[in-house]
């Protein structure tokens, strides 16, 4: 017998709704997390309608809404001129919590379904699958242990291990850019975000709860150097006449956004979930929302076939990279809106930003940025 019924590899916000949707269920979980603290980065911070949904399967949808900021809506501006003005209503609401506070609750919440659940300071060397389990190799602080469990879940990440143990392919779509992104005090009561798509690149701007808001600028395709606070204000200043409150203190941090789905969902009892499927560009915010989703998909999967002891994921991985290729060929399209434009192809975006904020398509335009039909 397995010690456990499901291994997960990696204690995100993904791997950790997983856990807990699959404890509610009565299944036996133990996630491997190689971090001995958690990930006090502010990173993703979009929830949209999908995302709240599945927050809500474990009984953290309350918290959410009290602890995020709604955001009102979204403008698109350039050269000092809106070109589109979206409402988010009540139906497709956007929230705003830096993912260290999601991460938090989640992991809070586990640890009242399943005390000891969360396995810290646990980093998997290896997985292999003996046919009827799958052994799980783990570096621990006290030295090298086995865990072994009926199915694993790697749920590890863009750059996942465990994908490439398995020799899945990684296949690239449209959509990439370099970026660097910066928090900054504000002191208005400003929930609305701003997309100011200039002629010399993207600046988005974003509130975040308790008197901050996110700066993020375009840079180039990929590879671009590190910008100082000072050269970051300057760029940001330069395209929108706004100089952002960022500190000097601060170190602007430089991303390269890139589009990829894995050519599997897994291999055998090893399954991959969120951003160890699919990478989709964190410009539109729907990364980790679509991971979400994989977790309650395949929660429903494994809870079906654990009394039969097999499982049959195939279905979950279709309806996974299905939703994935949605995404991301709205964010591939979000990017292209956010180039370096003059001339005549500027005068094109800047008609077809006009076009899609316009009465008649305003409501839709509104659906694709809070992931409806995804």
């Amino acid at each position: 017998m397995p010690d456990h019924e499901v291994v997960i590899v990696g204690a995100g916000p993904v791997g950790l709704l997983l856990a807990c949707l699959l404890v509610q269920d009565g299944v036996d979980v133990v996630v491997c997390e190689r971090r001995a603290e958690a990930d006090p980065r502010t990173r993703a911070i979009g929830i949209h309608r999908p995302g709240l949904d599945a927050l809500d399967a474990v009984e953290l949808g309350p918290a959410v809404r009290q602890d995020a900021l709604r955001l009102d809506g979204g403008d698109v501006i350039s050269r000092g001129r809106i070109l589109a003005s979206l409402t988010f209503t009540s139906e497709r609401p956007v929230l705003v919590l830096p993912q260290r506070q999601t991460d938090a609750l989640l992991r809070e919440r586990l640890g009242l379904l399943s005390p000891g659940a969360l396995l810290s300071a646990h980093a998997v060397r290896r997985v292999r699958d003996e046919g009827s389990f799958v052994r799980v190799c783990v570096d621990t602080a006290s030295g090298v242990r086995e865990i072994t469990g009926a199915l694993v879940v790697a749920a590890d990440g863009v750059r996942s291990p465990r994908r490439e143990e398995l020799g899945i392919g990684w296949r690239a779509h449209a959509g990439a850019g370099a970026y660097a992104m910066a928090d900054a005090a504000d002191s208005s009561d400003d929930r609305r975000a701003r997309l100011y798509c200039e002629p010399e690149g993207l600046v988005e701007s974003f509130p975040l709860p308790a008197g901050r808001r996110r700066w993020v600028v375009r840079q180039g395709s990929t590879g671009a150097e590190p910008l100082t606070a000072a050269a970051f204000r300057a760029v940001v200043e330069a395209r929108t006449g706004i100089r952002p409150e960022v500190s000097d203190e601060v170190a602007p941090s430089v991303f390269d956004a890139a589009q990829h789905t894995a050519r599997s969902h897994g291999r055998g009892r090893v399954v991959l979930l969120g951003d160890a499927l699919h990478e989709v560009s964190p410009i539109g915010g729907q990364g980790m929302n679509l991971g979400w989703m994989d977790a309650l998909r395949l929660s429903e999967a494994i809870v079906r076939d654990r009394a039969r002891g097999s499982f049959d994921l195939h279905g979950y991985g279709r309806r996974a990279r299905r939703s994935a290729r949605s995404a991301q060929r709205r964010s591939a399209f979000y990017m292209s809106m956010g180039r370096p434009s003059n001339g005549v192809s500027l005068v094109a975006r800047d008609t077809l930003i006009r076009t899609l904020g316009s009465a008649p398509l305003r409501r839709g335009s509104a659906g694709l940025i809070t992931m409806r039909g995804i």
